[in-house]
């Protein structure tokens, strides 16, 4: 799949990268690397509109958001090579690393996954993966039903499987995202992984007692009763891929549907958050 890369040059010194990515979120960006300038935003190529970052550019939030962008095509062949040159190793709380094959392991790490780092969304280095990392190396997952919804490289689902998780089920609507997923769970020997490609009409009928769903704001809103249905009771579902100020409608969608808010953490305005069936 052919992917464009947006490279955003941040003009007010108000913003700061992290709202642009929000926003462009909200628009289908699916993927970020923060630069000296700005940021780097990447989306397939199908679903990339330019009139849509016009609209962003004009839009009631314009005094936070003055930005200049160009943009150019990422073929698929060469996506290796960009990611190579710019993707460095994350440790998350001084028990996960998260790297590519590239770098090197790390001793006193208790949880190592290996990433292949191509398009997909979910390297750790996006503050929302990142969270949701967190969330998890603070749950007991020993034996415990685990959806990785819109689950990008993977990296969640791997991270279930080395935490003692019996049966995993990752799912992305990207066929990308899936051959990427596809690919990880065999470089880090997860076999029992099952992968899908499709969206949440996939979970019809099927119960987890772990939910994980880091996507947006829309389509969680859209997708939260489909997670509630499927969600064995007790059990827990992981937010992601929403801004703070988002957090009241998404409890509000929650509590409507039964489920109760437990905690959220936050790092640069994104949150990850935690309900309990």
């Amino acid at each position: 799949m052919d992917y464009i890369e947006l490279n955003c040059k941040i003009a007010s010194e108000k913003m700061g990268s992290e709202i642009l990515m929000a926003q462009l979120g909200e628009i289908g960006f699916e993927s970020f690397m923060e630069t000296n300038e700005g940021l780097l935003a990447y989306i397939p190529a199908k679903d990339f509109k330019e009139k849509s970052l016009n609209i962003l550019q004009s839009s009631d939030c314009k005094e936070l958001l003055q930005f200049t962008y160009e943009f150019h095509l990422v073929e698929d062949q060469n996506w290796n090579e960009v990611w190579e040159s710019n993707y460095e190793a994350v440790v998350i709380c001084d028990k996960c690393l998260v790297r590519a094959p590239f770098h090197p392991k790390m001793e006193n790490i208790e949880y190592d996954i290996i990433i292949e780092p191509k398009m997909s969304f979910g390297t750790a280095h996006h503050e929302t993966t990142s969270l949701m990392i967190e969330h998890l190396l603070e749950t007991d997952l020993k034996n415990k039903s685990v959806l990785d919804m819109g689950c990008g490289t993977g990296v969640l689902a791997v991270l279930a499987a080395l935490k003692g998780a019996s049966n995993i089920t990752a799912i992305d609507n990207d066929e990308w995202a899936y051959q990427n997923t596809v690919e990880n769970v065999l470089k880090n020997q997860k076999e029992e992984i099952e992968v899908f490609e499709g969206d949440a009409e996939l979970i019809k009928d099927k119960k987890f007692d772990v939910i994980i769903a880091n996507i947006n704001r829309n389509i969680l809103l859209n997708d939260m009763e489909a997670y509630s249905l499927s969600l064995n009771k007790n059990g827990i579902l992981f937010l992601s891929g929403f801004y703070e100020t988002d957090l009241p409608i998404i409890k509000e969608k929650a509590t409507s549907l039964g489920l109760n808010y437990a905690n959220h953490l936050t790092k640069n305005y994104w949150v990850a958050a935690k309900f309990v069936n």
